[in-house]
């Protein structure tokens, strides 16, 4: 069963293809971005429960790149304490470990000025302020003193947020980005801030390196699969392993969901930019997430919500497959 295949990206050897995807928990409670119980006891049951590697819910690289004052952070020394503890924890249970770094951009819900690459407001929100060159420098700065705390933390696989109407996508996509200068107008120019933190990130982390994207952002003048299957292509001639697609977010839009609507997708990237891809979005059983990696359209299965609901769905998964994954020594006697 390919779910159930390790896969090597790099160094990292992941136990099987499942992926806990990130999900915010705006758990934070004295806002200050650190590791709370909250997080120590709902990673770490997902951990016993199977998953081959485990990704943080996105962690802010700056205060005022938070989405909520809740949110997890890693724009500070004092955050990599509790960082590292989740990491061992998560190891334990043979486990790897990614994070999710992040700036929300306009989409940021926090008091205090909002920065974007324009000053078009995200529908019912605050006007942000257009992003300067300086801020623009900053910010990269940012993402790489964020990717060096996640190598001192100890994680595996460090994830950039490149989805979702979040800071990045913003800049790639012509709906929030009207600049003028380099970070503006041709798709090229657009991709230069990703570019930036990518090469940024690399000088300082060796090891694999995720880019989340809004795969289709479901507006006619926005970008599509293929903008950004180009984009894929740029990634991975920078040093990016793989493209995780979603789709959505940077404008309100109706979007059709059924399951596995976002696997076609992966595939489109996967097969055009040549380059390994997860696929996520209403994946909630093992025939169907076998499926998807016999059929060649993904490399790694995220799941979400199912995990929320079902933290030992790996092997709810594995038995509906016909198969029974080795249980926690401690859990022998049920499983």
């Amino acid at each position: 069963m390919k779910l159930y295949e390790p896969m090597t990206i790099r160094d990292v050897t992941l136990p099987n293809r499942i992926v806990m995807s990130p999900m915010c928990m705006y758990s934070c409670e004295k806002q200050d971005g650190i590791v709370t119980d909250w997080h120590r006891t709902h990673y770490t049951s997902r951990a016993v429960g199977g998953v081959g590697l485990i990704i943080l819910e996105a962690s802010a690289v700056t205060p005022q790149g938070r989405i909520s004052a809740q949110d997890l952070g890693i724009w500070s020394d004092e955050q990599i304490d509790g960082l590292r503890d989740l990491v061992r924890l998560i190891h334990q249970q043979g486990v790897k470990a990614g994070i999710q770094i992040a700036h929300a951009g306009r989409k940021a819900e926090v008091e205090g000025p909002i920065a974007a690459p324009s000053a078009i407001p995200f529908p019912g929100s605050r006007t942000p302020e257009e992003m300067t060159r300086e801020q623009i420098a900053d910010t990269v700065r940012a993402f790489a003193d964020a990717a060096v705390r996640a190598r001192d933390a100890g994680f595996d696989v460090i994830e950039i947020h490149g989805a979702h109407g979040y800071l990045i996508n913003e800049f790639l996509s012509p709906l929030s980005n009207h600049r003028q200068d380099d970070y503006g107008g041709d798709k090229q120019k657009r991709y230069r801030f990703l570019q930036d933190i990518i090469h940024a990130v690399r000088k300082v982390w060796e090891g694999p390196l995720f880019v989340r994207i809004s795969a289709d952002e479901y507006d006619p003048e926005g970008n599509h699969v293929q903008d950004y299957a180009f984009y894929a292509s740029l990634m991975k001639e920078q040093g990016v392993d793989l493209i995780d697609c979603s789709s959505g977010g940077l404008v309100p839009a109706p979007i059709e969901v059924f399951p596995g609507y976002q696997v076609p997708l992966a595939d489109s990237i996967k097969n055009t930019a040549l380059i390994a891809t997860g696929a996520v979005g209403l994946i909630t059983s093992g025939k169907q997430a076998e499926d998807i990696l016999e059929r060649g359209q993904a490399d790694l299965i995220f799941i979400g919500r199912e995990l929320l609901r079902d933290p030992y769905w790996p092997r709810t998964a594995a038995r509906e497959l016909g198969i029974e994954p080795a249980a926690p020594k401690q859990y022998g006697r049920a499983w």
